[in-house]
């Protein structure tokens, strides 16, 4: 049973209700899953002003905890197509990690939330990479692997490159229950695949 750590960063709930999916899913496909959260920088009189939602009862990752695990599932929302000052603050806490790579093999999937359709999903994902490359982790894609990524019936997050969601300039649009199925679908994906590659190391 591999242990997977699902790690977020979410300022107003998007990415914690897509993130409840993909431990369904990794909890589903068999693994023994950890919730952590990202540290916030921003101030409480900033996060007020922004209307942001109060941060979930998770810990706080720490660089040191990485090495306790099988894989990662990152979440995030989207900044300008790539991961938000927060995320990248943690990740660059992680030198020392980098030094002995001691996350090398390790396979690390991402979800993402944006506010529109065209605001940056993948390229948010493709602008994480070398982070992960740097590290020698396995980056696991979502493929094709959901019916509904060919659903254009409406507008639906995510991607071959993971699930995601479309929240709206103002955050009024809250995850959709086919992107929820996608996140899901990933969660269990990336579980098994976990599994077959904790085995072999």
């Amino acid at each position: 049973m591999p242990k997977i750590f699902v790690i977020t960063y979410s300022t107003f709930g998007h990415i914690n209700k897509v993130a409840e999916s993909i431990v369904k899913g990794l909890s589903k496909g068999g693994a023994d899953v950890k919730r952590f959260q990202i540290a916030e920088t921003l101030s409480e009189e900033i996060l007020t002003k922004m209307h942001a939602a109060p941060k979930p009862d998770f810990p706080v990752i720490k660089a040191s905890d990485l090495p306790e695990a099988d894989g990662y599932m990152f979440g995030f929302p989207t900044r300008y197509g790539t991961a938000p000052a927060q995320v990248k603050t943690f990740l660059d806490s992680t030198g020392q990690l980098w030094v002995k790579q001691a996350l090398s093999g390790k396979p690390a999937g991402v979800f993402f939330s944006t506010a529109s359709q065209h605001g940056g999903q993948e390229a948010t994902v493709m602008t994480t990479l070398p982070i992960l490359a740097h590290h020698g982790m396995i980056y696991v894609p979502f493929g094709y692997s959901h019916p509904h990524l060919h659903d254009n019936s409406e507008v639906i997050g995510g991607s071959p490159w993971g699930a995601g969601t479309v929240a709206n300039g103002d955050g009024s649009r809250q995850p959709s229950q086919k992107e929820l199925e996608i996140a899901e679908a990933q969660g269990e994906q990336f579980a098994k695949i976990a599994a077959k590659l904790s085995a072999k190391i």
